[in-house]
């Protein structure tokens, strides 16, 4: 009976790269839209009726009478 340990046998491992892995693409796009979004809510956040609503009215002149008698 033959002997099969006195050859060596070459082995290779094919590793791909290219497909494997490659969802961080799309993380990053909704990471983007998300900021996007925040960012324009906030611009446009008066006109969306997101405040509050307090508003503080100064008048232009005070008139202060000082003759008091």
């Amino acid at each position: 009976m033959a002997d099969d340990r006195d050859h060596d046998t070459e082995h290779t491992s094919v590793i791909e790269r290219d497909g494997g892995g490659g969802g961080g693409g799309g993380v990053l796009a909704v990471v983007v839209l998300i900021i996007i979004v925040l960012v324009l809510l906030w611009i446009f956040r008066a006109q969306l009726g997101l405040t509050h609503g307090t508003t503080v009215s100064v008048p232009n002149t005070i008139d202060v009478n000082v003759n008091q008698s």
